[in-house]
């Protein structure tokens, strides 16, 4: 059984959304830009709590109703959310892991373009090369239960 992942989401260091992406037909956006924003407070708990780990990621957050939430904060405090839909079975962190450094990578492509503005108040992740590689990590990755 393989679960899916229902939207991947950026949130900026400043706690600003910078791409929320969603990939489920069931649920609306608006419930996906909630998430991520509760899971903000959930990483800056763990972050704060004083453990210093050399791993970015962070592991499960939190799970509510069919969904399990995911997080990964980089160097540069910016925070990775993955929302997977769970119906059964555990999934690994090894997976997790992998689709978290795909993100990354991803990320940190799009910011090393010398065009880009990373200050700036309006920044928004929209290049093809970065939405192509989001779209297919969020749709061609399986997660094995």
């Amino acid at each position: 059984m393989s679960t899916v992942i229902n939207c991947i989401a950026i949130i900026g260091k400043q706690n600003n959304p910078l791409f929320i992406k969603n990939f489920s037909n069931t649920h609306p956006d608006l419930k996906y830009h909630y998430i991520a924003h509760t899971s903000i407070d959930v990483i800056e708990e763990r972050v704060a709590s004083g453990v210093r780990n050399l791993d970015q990621y962070l592991g499960l957050l939190y799970a509510m109703e069919d969904l399990a939430v995911y997080g990964y904060q980089t160097n540069t405090k910016v925070k990775f959310v993955v929302i997977v839909s769970v119906t059964d079975g555990v999934i690994r962190d090894t997976d997790m892991k992998m689709i978290f450094q795909q993100i990354h990578q991803a990320y940190a492509t799009h910011v090393c373009n010398p065009f880009f503005n990373a200050d700036s108040q309006t920044m928004t992740l929209s290049s093809a090369g970065f939405l192509r590689s989001i779209e297919s990590i969020g749709t061609t990755i399986p997660i094995i239960n």
